[in-house]
């Protein structure tokens, strides 16, 4: 007798936080993030009866998602990691080229750089200010440089952050993508940028929802 085997593709994703919190970003799974919690629950629980697909998310990602509920053991939490598999990616067997820690690096000192200068302009601007001022008081001091202070902040964060990878947690989701060749799923610009330098899969938020119920 005659037995035949079929090979089932087994698609993987690997969850970024910002599909549950980020209501732009393209998901359309709910207008809150409770509704969304709940949606993508109810998604991968009928993908999973299929037996087609797994989902993962590195714990320090269910960390960061567990941080913005006040009540972390809500049913509809509880009821959405019951579906997750949780796992680090083993960093000691996932092979890196060396030209993209090069290009990090230099990624790295070029924003270092751009933070500086953005930091000299904001000083001389905030002294500009003051300069020819009366001793004023602290109440004083917060008006004439609070909008300064505000402008800097922004400045530097778009200089430094903004299209980088700014933590650990973000490498994970690189990393374990990697590591089981699984689509990347997250709306953050630099973890999608750096995703695509390490050579990951990636399904954007904005398909996430309609390539599941195909």
């Amino acid at each position: 007798m005659q037995i035949l085997r079929y090979n089932i593709r087994m698609d993987k994703y690997i969850l970024d936080t910002n599909l549950f919190f980020n209501m732009g970003s393209g998901l359309n799974m709910g207008r809150d993030t409770e509704t969304v919690v709940k949606n993508i629950t109810q998604l991968i629980k009928k993908n999973k009866t299929i037996g087609s697909v797994i989902f993962f998310m590195p714990p320090c990602i269910i960390d960061e998602f567990l941080s913005f509920f006040e009540n972390k053991n809500q049913s509809f939490i509880n009821d959405f990691l019951s579906q997750i598999t949780i796992k680090s990616p083993d960093y000691h067997k996932i092979n890196i080229n060396g030209t993209i820690f090069y290009d990090l690096i230099e990624d790295v000192r070029n924003r270092n750089y751009r933070g500086l200068t953005i930091s000299e302009e904001e000083i001389s601007s905030a002294g500009e200010l003051m300069m020819g001022k009366q001793k004023t008081d602290k109440r004083g001091f917060q008006t004439t440089i609070g909008p300064v202070i505000k402008k800097f902040r922004e400045r530097y964060r778009q200089a430094t952050r903004l299209g980088f990878l700014d933590s650990v947690a973000d490498l994970d989701l690189i990393m374990l993508a990697k590591e089981q060749d699984g689509f990347l799923v997250s709306s953050d610009e630099g973890v999608l940028k750096w995703g695509r330098r390490f050579g990951v899969k990636e399904t954007p938020a904005s398909i996430f929802a309609s390539k599941l119920n195909n």
